[in-house]
């Protein structure tokens, strides 16, 4: 796929990889030997990159999470797990195309896997609900979570969303009470649960999905209980602090991990996701077979104490009890 999404921080990179491939063509017409100064500029060009993105900002990584070519749920889905049949409804009101569900192979083995689903353009978005779920998308998942639990299922589920949708409608459909309910029911699962934020983990939407034995993060991702927008907004009655506001919440990967909210970082591809997908898919998959091999040796109680013991010490800090 084209690249057509360029971030402000990186034109200069991109900048010098057009010199780089307008000297490349100038040779090549002109039949001329100019290996030297392409090896220099592409030397340039790698040393550059490393430095734009081995020092991103929060802010940054929020617009590299936000970029319209990341991989989407379902595009992970292809990636990482085989023969994956999606399952629908709620049973009690309707479909909701938000929150994908359904049965797959990690490794020959079968999980449910669980994602709210954004679209790649404008018509799927609206198709999508923009990758907010209404209350029949976690009633689905209630029911996937409780189908996997009786057939001895593992639960995966790829966060990626802003929260949940704020629709009347959704209020009227007992938008809240949903959002519990699932909480509670994946919190007490007695099968293994691994929770990974691939894109926004935003406020009950993305934790009523992320109650899991293990909790993972894409280097890029973020996870906050508001996003740095509306934080702005309540603070200061516009958005225009959003970047300070980024900085403060401390939603990065690297600061959750600090605090114990997640339990490990999934690397990214230099540039993030959407530069290799094939490659982000492989380290996603790799991160779930190894961490699920973990909880696969435990017993159905001693998951949910170990569960019940992970989020017990959520956010404390360098706790010489913790294990």
């Amino acid at each position: 796929m084209v690249n057509t999404a360029i971030l402000d921080f990186e034109k200069p990179l991109v900048e010098l990889e057009k010199r780089i491939a307008e000297l490349k063509n100038f040779a090549n017409e002109r039949n001329l030997d100019l290996s030297d100064e392409i090896d220099t500029l592409q030397n340039r060009a790698e040393k550059l990159k490393r430095e734009i993105y081995f020092n991103l900002t929060s802010w940054q990584r929020i617009q590299l999470v936000r970029h319209p070519q990341r991989p989407t749920a379902l595009e992970l889905i292809d990636l990482v797990f085989d023969d994956f049949f999606e399952l629908h409804g709620d049973r009690l009101f309707g479909e909701d195309t938000a929150l994908v569900g359904g049965v797959g192979l990690l490794n020959g083995e079968p999980v449910t896997v669980l994602a709210p689903q954004k679209g790649r353009d404008t018509k799927e978005n609206i198709e999508r609900n923009f990758g907010l779920p209404h209350p029949e998308g976690y009633r689905k998942a209630i029911r996937l979570m409780k189908q996997a639990e009786k057939f001895h299922r593992p639960v995966i589920t790829l966060v990626d969303v802003v929260g949940a949708y704020p629709g009347i409608e959704a209020e009227e459909r007992g938008q809240g009470p949903a959002i519990a309910e699932t909480i509670t029911v994946m919190g007490s699962l007695q099968v293994p649960t691994i929770a990974v934020i691939t894109g926004e983990g935003g406020s009950g939407g993305a934790l009523a999905l992320a109650m899991g034995n293990r909790v993972l993060m894409l280097e890029n991702a973020y996870y906050s209980v508001i996003s740095p927008e509306s934080a702005s907004i309540i603070l200061y009655k516009n958005d225009n602090y959003a970047q300070e506001a980024a900085e403060a919440l401390k939603i990065s990967s690297r600061d959750l991990l600090g605090m114990q909210i997640i339990d490990e970082i999934i690397p990214e591809p230099l540039g993030g996701a959407h530069k290799d997908r094939e490659a982000m898919g492989r380290l996603l998959k790799e991160a779930l077979e190894r961490n699920l091999a973990i909880l696969k040796g435990l017993s159905a109680e001693e998951i949910v104490t170990a569960r019940y013991r992970r989020f017990e010490v959520y956010g404390k800090i360098g706790d010489p009890g913790l294990e």
